[in-house]
């Protein structure tokens, strides 16, 4: 059997696929919702980004490897829920990375042209 976390939406599934013999008939995926499991993740990375002293307690994470194309906030802007923040570029597509709520942006963690792994922490904010 083989786990995935897979996010659908702003949904967070864990999925697991079973390997097995062939049946002639695709395997059958069981999705479950993991949003109690997605939470613990979330509220981990701030606490290894506080020893820092100037990161934000609320993380914006990359929802997928890919490259930042751009930064459109800076570190002290003020920023309202769901404005864009970095623009990631993952499959030939322009991902708008936006702001989980209204807050002031703490830290930048990436810049153009960097290449980030899902779910590193790419921005804080206050």
């Amino acid at each position: 059997m083989k786990n995935y976390t897979i996010t659908v939406n702003g949904n967070v599934y864990e999925v697991t696929v079973e390997e097995g013999a062939s049946t002639g008939a695709a395997p059958a995926a069981k999705a479950v919702p993991a949003v109690p499991k997605a939470a613990p993740k979330a509220s981990a990375a701030p606490k290894a980004a506080a020893p820092a002293g100037q990161a934000g307690s609320v993380t914006v994470v990359a929802p997928m490897p890919g490259k930042i194309l751009s930064v459109k906030a800076s570190a002290g802007q003020a920023v309202k829920k769901g404005e864009v923040i970095l623009v990631l570029e993952a499959m030939k597509m322009e991902n708008d990375i936006v702001a989980p709520q209204d807050g002031t942006i703490a830290t930048i963690n990436a810049a153009a042209g960097d290449s980030v792994e899902a779910g590193a922490v790419i921005a804080t904010l206050n």
